[in-house]
């Protein structure tokens, strides 16, 4: 019970460190104001401890849910939406609507799975590449602020790599907290508690297909299917349709309080289904609950430490956020290039993706995503024409 507890508490400690800056960053660039974006970091962590909780419980599974990372990355990038935030709250009620449906038509989520993996990992890259720039640009301008936190990632990638990001981000912290006590004092944060603000979602198209359709693709491709795999990988077969229904209800939930999105946790799924948890697998269950309680205790604090991020040193959540994705960065480059057929679309995703640009009111992301497929079918179906046409040219030859 003891290493279930310990395994508990290092998966929330590492998933929440690890990525609440990138939260705090996404949910800030689509329009939320300081206090929605702590309503939608409080909400988060209630929906995905009670989604743990409920689910490891249910299914006596180390089953961990966890907010889209990769979602709130692309969030980060793609800007206001026209409607301004109460459209990006539709847009996040939209995403859970998906997930729901997912989860109950068993042709859809097969239809998501058939998107070539390289197309969704270069789709990804590119909308994280603009986060990552903002540390090696910010360090030029403050470097008093951020070269600590990238000297601290670089001394735990190389020691302890799993928690690089955590540190980085936990010494981000630090510096704001210093800042803060120096400046306008500790007793201006907000106290614990008291984070959730509801906002009216107002619909609009733009924000449905600019933001809720990359958001529910990339949570799909680069959090549940990953994070289900995982799972397999220690011997257990995830609930996958339930899974999908409960993150989906969970996102609808949380929508107007400004959540994004929940889903299987992918990166930090290892730490409370593996041997750390436990020797025996039927017991491992129960790092999960310890992880959701945990989520739901950082939840009652959220406030405070958004006030303190954002009272902090100008730059340094964003760059923070930029120091947690590169490892993410580095895995989606390596993923989307490493086939070498259909190569060329796979780039062409990133590119657009990287771009950021908006036609229509509608995202990088979603016509990253539409190019590629273009020119995967343009290419490989031309390729394979062209195979079929000299293998018909070579059998005719044979014959004469």
């Amino acid at each position: 019970m003891r290493r279930a507890v310990v395994a508990g508490l290092v998966t929330v400690v590492v998933g929440y460190t690890g990525a609440f800056a990138v939260v705090l960053t996404g949910l800030r660039s689509v329009g939320a104001t300081p206090a929605q974006a702590a309503s939608g970091l409080a909400v988060l962590c209630l929906t995905m401890g009670v989604a743990t909780i409920g689910m490891a419980w249910r299914y006596r599974m180390p089953i961990t849910i966890a907010w889209s990372t990769p979602g709130a990355a692309l969030l980060a990038t793609a800007g206001v939406p026209d409607g301004g935030w109460p459209a990006a709250v539709f847009a996040f009620i939209v995403t859970g609507v998906l997930l729901v449906i997912t989860g109950l038509v068993p042709w859809l989520g097969r239809l998501v799975a058939r998107i070539p993996t390289t197309l969704a990992q270069a789709m990804l890259a590119g909308v994280l590449v603009p986060i990552c720039l903002v540390p090696v640009q910010s360090v030029l301008t403050s470097p008093q602020v951020i070269a600590p936190v990238l000297l601290a990632w670089l001394v735990m990638l190389a020691w302890k790599p799993r928690w690089a990001a955590a540190t980085s981000v936990g010494l981000a912290l630090v510096i704001a907290v210093i800042a803060v006590a120096l400046g306008p004092g500790l007793g201006s944060l907000p106290a614990p508690g008291g984070a959730l603000v509801f906002t009216l979602p107002v619909p609009s198209w733009s924000a449905a297909v600019g933001l809720a359709l990359p958001l529910w693709l990339v949570t799909m491709a680069s959090q549940n299917i990953p994070g289900a795999a995982v799972l397999g990988t220690f011997g257990y077969q995830a609930p996958w349709r339930p899974a999908l229904v409960v993150t989906g209800l969970g996102t609808v939930v949380g929508a107007p309080f400004g959540g994004h999105a929940i889903n299987y946790a992918a990166i930090s799924a290892a730490l409370a289904a593996s041997a750390d948890a436990g020797e025996e697998p039927s017991g491992r269950w129960r790092a999960a609950v310890v992880a959701g309680a945990g989520y739901l205790a950082f939840g009652g604090v959220a406030a405070t430490i958004t006030g303190l991020v954002f009272a902090g040193p100008p730059g340094l959540l964003q760059a923070a956020a930029g120091v947690a994705l590169l490892g993410a960065l580095g895995s989606s480059l390596a993923g989307a290039l490493a086939p070498s057929e259909g190569r060329e679309s796979a780039v062409v995703t990133f590119l657009v993706a990287a771009s950021g640009i908006s036609v229509l009111g509608v995202g990088a992301a979603f016509w990253a995503l539409a190019a590629g497929l273009v020119v995967r079918g343009v290419t490989l179906g031309a390729r394979q024409g062209f195979r079929r046409r000299d293998a018909r040219s070579r059998a005719a030859e044979s014959v004469l």
